[in-house]
Protein backbone atom coordinates (compact mmCIF):
# COMPACT_ATOMS: atom_id res chain seq x y z
CA UNK A 1 0.00 0.00 0.00
CA UNK A 2 1.43 3.30 -0.81
CA UNK A 3 -0.47 7.01 -0.44
CA UNK A 4 1.29 9.73 -2.44
CA UNK A 5 0.06 12.69 -3.56
CA UNK A 6 -0.38 14.96 -6.69
CA UNK A 7 -0.83 18.79 -6.01
CA UNK A 8 -3.30 18.68 -3.27
CA UNK A 9 -4.97 15.53 -3.74
CA UNK A 10 -3.65 12.35 -2.61
CA UNK A 11 -3.97 9.12 -4.32
CA UNK A 12 -3.50 5.31 -3.27
CA UNK A 13 -1.75 2.52 -4.85
CA UNK A 14 -2.21 -1.25 -4.05
CA UNK A 15 -1.37 -4.37 -5.50
CA UNK A 16 -4.75 -6.98 -6.02
CA UNK A 17 -4.63 -9.94 -7.65
CA UNK A 18 -1.54 -9.11 -9.09
CA UNK A 19 -2.85 -6.16 -10.77
CA UNK A 20 -1.75 -2.77 -9.93
CA UNK A 21 -4.48 -0.66 -8.64
CA UNK A 22 -3.66 3.74 -7.90
CA UNK A 23 -6.39 5.92 -8.02
CA UNK A 24 -7.24 9.40 -6.91
CA UNK A 25 -9.11 9.28 -3.06
CA UNK A 26 -10.35 12.42 -4.11
CA UNK A 27 -9.71 14.66 -0.92
CA UNK A 28 -6.99 16.83 0.75
CA UNK A 29 -6.86 14.61 3.83
CA UNK A 30 -4.33 11.54 4.25
CA UNK A 31 -6.63 9.92 7.17
CA UNK A 32 -9.66 9.91 4.60
CA UNK A 33 -7.53 9.03 1.69
CA UNK A 34 -6.32 6.11 3.99
CA UNK A 35 -9.68 5.08 4.57
CA UNK A 36 -10.91 5.24 1.41
CA UNK A 37 -7.99 2.31 0.12
CA UNK A 38 -9.05 0.26 3.12
CA UNK A 39 -13.05 0.76 1.63
CA UNK A 40 -11.25 -0.29 -2.08
CA UNK A 41 -9.48 -2.93 -1.26
CA UNK A 42 -12.53 -4.29 0.69
CA UNK A 43 -15.08 -3.32 -1.93
CA UNK A 44 -12.59 -5.33 -4.88
CA UNK A 45 -12.28 -8.40 -2.60
CA UNK A 46 -15.91 -8.61 -2.09
CA UNK A 47 -16.49 -8.75 -5.91
CA UNK A 48 -13.65 -10.51 -6.16
CA UNK A 49 -15.30 -13.21 -3.81
CA UNK A 50 -18.99 -12.79 -5.13
CA UNK A 51 -20.19 -11.33 -1.67
CA UNK A 52 -20.21 -7.49 -3.61
CA UNK A 53 -22.68 -5.43 -1.85
CA UNK A 54 -24.30 -3.40 -4.60
CA UNK A 55 -24.96 0.39 -3.14
CA UNK A 56 -25.45 1.66 -5.97
CA UNK A 57 -28.88 -0.03 -6.44
CA UNK A 58 -29.89 0.72 -2.66
CA UNK A 59 -29.35 4.14 -3.00
CA UNK A 60 -31.48 4.57 -6.18
CA UNK A 61 -35.24 5.50 -6.72
CA UNK A 62 -37.66 3.51 -6.95
CA UNK A 63 -38.36 5.20 -10.31
CA UNK A 64 -35.08 4.78 -11.22
CA UNK A 65 -35.22 1.39 -10.46
CA UNK A 66 -38.79 1.24 -12.03
CA UNK A 67 -37.65 2.49 -15.05
CA UNK A 68 -35.17 -0.11 -15.31
CA UNK A 69 -37.43 -3.10 -15.03
CA UNK A 70 -39.99 -1.86 -17.17
CA UNK A 71 -37.66 -1.49 -19.94
CA UNK A 72 -36.79 -5.42 -19.12
CA UNK A 73 -39.67 -6.21 -18.73
CA UNK A 74 -40.89 -4.97 -22.00
CA UNK A 75 -38.20 -6.54 -23.65
CA UNK A 76 -39.06 -10.25 -22.19
CA UNK A 77 -43.02 -9.81 -22.52
CA UNK A 78 -45.37 -9.67 -25.41
CA UNK A 79 -47.34 -6.77 -23.67
CA UNK A 80 -46.13 -4.64 -21.08
CA UNK A 81 -49.25 -2.45 -21.35
CA UNK A 82 -50.83 -3.66 -17.68
CA UNK A 83 -47.03 -3.80 -16.16
CA UNK A 84 -46.76 0.35 -17.14
CA UNK A 85 -50.05 0.30 -15.84
CA UNK A 86 -49.37 -1.02 -12.64
CA UNK A 87 -45.57 0.22 -11.92
CA UNK A 88 -47.04 3.90 -13.00
CA UNK A 89 -48.86 3.68 -9.61
CA UNK A 90 -46.12 2.50 -7.72
CA UNK A 91 -43.77 5.91 -8.94
CA UNK A 92 -46.90 7.93 -8.34
CA UNK A 93 -47.09 7.10 -4.93
CA UNK A 94 -43.39 5.83 -4.21
CA UNK A 95 -41.49 7.29 -7.01
CA UNK A 96 -38.90 9.78 -4.82
CA UNK A 97 -38.61 7.05 -2.22
CA UNK A 98 -35.09 5.63 -1.89
CA UNK A 99 -35.03 1.44 -2.86
CA UNK A 100 -33.06 1.13 0.82
CA UNK A 101 -35.82 3.37 2.67
CA UNK A 102 -38.98 0.77 1.66
CA UNK A 103 -39.69 -1.43 4.06
CA UNK A 104 -42.83 -3.41 5.29
CA UNK A 105 -45.06 -0.52 6.68
CA UNK A 106 -44.03 1.30 3.10
CA UNK A 107 -45.79 -1.69 0.89
CA UNK A 108 -48.56 -1.44 3.71
CA UNK A 109 -49.49 2.19 3.77
CA UNK A 110 -49.66 1.91 -0.37
CA UNK A 111 -52.01 -0.50 0.10
CA UNK A 112 -54.11 1.76 2.46
CA UNK A 113 -53.47 4.55 0.01
CA UNK A 114 -54.22 2.32 -3.17
CA UNK A 115 -58.00 1.24 -1.07
CA UNK A 116 -58.67 5.31 -0.44
CA UNK A 117 -58.13 5.64 -4.17
CA UNK A 118 -60.69 3.12 -4.91
CA UNK A 119 -58.33 0.37 -6.54
CA UNK A 120 -59.50 -2.89 -6.26
CA UNK A 121 -57.63 -5.42 -4.19
CA UNK A 122 -56.70 -7.59 -6.59
CA UNK A 123 -55.07 -4.50 -8.83
CA UNK A 124 -52.72 -3.46 -5.34
CA UNK A 125 -51.86 -7.17 -4.93
CA UNK A 126 -50.56 -7.12 -8.79
CA UNK A 127 -48.94 -3.72 -7.98
CA UNK A 128 -47.15 -4.92 -4.83
CA UNK A 129 -46.06 -7.81 -6.71
CA UNK A 130 -44.24 -6.00 -9.31
CA UNK A 131 -43.42 -3.64 -6.72
CA UNK A 132 -41.30 -6.55 -4.89
CA UNK A 133 -39.90 -7.74 -8.41
CA UNK A 134 -38.79 -4.36 -9.08
CA UNK A 135 -36.75 -4.43 -5.48
CA UNK A 136 -34.86 -7.51 -6.54
CA UNK A 137 -33.01 -9.32 -3.65
CA UNK A 138 -34.46 -6.32 -1.31
CA UNK A 139 -37.97 -7.27 -1.80
CA UNK A 140 -37.42 -11.26 -0.61
CA UNK A 141 -36.90 -10.64 2.74
CA UNK A 142 -39.89 -8.02 2.84
CA UNK A 143 -42.16 -10.39 1.13
CA UNK A 144 -41.36 -12.95 3.16
CA UNK A 145 -42.18 -10.83 6.55
CA UNK A 146 -45.47 -9.64 5.10
CA UNK A 147 -46.63 -13.62 3.91
CA UNK A 148 -45.43 -14.45 7.37
CA UNK A 149 -47.48 -11.27 8.46
CA UNK A 150 -51.04 -12.32 6.58
CA UNK A 151 -50.57 -8.68 5.13
CA UNK A 152 -48.92 -9.25 1.81
CA UNK A 153 -52.55 -9.98 -0.20
CA UNK A 154 -55.32 -8.32 0.56
CA UNK A 155 -58.25 -10.52 0.55
CA UNK A 156 -60.33 -10.67 -2.74
CA UNK A 157 -63.49 -10.68 -3.48
CA UNK A 158 -64.80 -14.48 -4.59
CA UNK A 159 -68.14 -13.60 -6.31
CA UNK A 160 -69.10 -15.99 -9.20
CA UNK A 161 -71.25 -13.36 -11.12
CA UNK A 162 -74.85 -12.62 -11.11
CA UNK A 163 -78.10 -13.51 -13.20
CA UNK A 164 -80.06 -10.82 -14.53
CA UNK A 165 -83.47 -11.12 -14.60
CA UNK A 166 -85.81 -10.31 -17.72
CA UNK A 167 -86.13 -6.34 -16.76
CA UNK A 168 -82.73 -6.08 -15.96
CA UNK A 169 -82.30 -7.35 -19.49
CA UNK A 170 -84.25 -5.03 -21.12
CA UNK A 171 -83.03 -2.20 -19.84
CA UNK A 172 -79.47 -2.97 -20.52
CA UNK A 173 -80.71 -3.35 -23.99
CA UNK A 174 -82.54 0.06 -23.94
CA UNK A 175 -79.38 1.80 -22.43
CA UNK A 176 -76.81 0.14 -24.99
CA UNK A 177 -79.53 1.60 -27.65
CA UNK A 178 -79.62 4.94 -26.68
CA UNK A 179 -75.10 5.01 -26.28
CA UNK A 180 -73.27 7.03 -28.84
CA UNK A 181 -71.17 4.41 -29.41
CA UNK A 182 -72.73 1.79 -32.05
CA UNK A 183 -71.19 -1.20 -31.25
CA UNK A 184 -72.16 -1.54 -28.01
CA UNK A 185 -75.56 -2.88 -28.67
CA UNK A 186 -74.23 -5.77 -31.31
CA UNK A 187 -71.70 -6.79 -28.33
CA UNK A 188 -74.51 -6.62 -25.60
CA UNK A 189 -77.09 -8.74 -27.95
CA UNK A 190 -74.06 -11.20 -29.00
CA UNK A 191 -73.37 -11.73 -25.04
CA UNK A 192 -77.06 -12.14 -24.22
CA UNK A 193 -78.05 -14.43 -26.93
CA UNK A 194 -74.40 -16.62 -26.34
CA UNK A 195 -75.05 -17.21 -22.73
CA UNK A 196 -72.39 -14.93 -21.84
CA UNK A 197 -74.37 -12.91 -19.18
Amino acid sequence: MALFRRGDIWWYEFLFARQRVRESAKTTSKTVAKQAEQNRRRELERGFNGVEDVREDRVRTVKAVATDYLEQYCLRNKSGVYARYAVGHLTRQLGKMMVVDVTDKTVTEYQTARLKEGAAPKTINEEVGFLLRLLGESGDPIRARLRRQKMLKLAVRRQVGKAYTPEEKESLLAAAKAARSPAIYPALMLALNAGMT
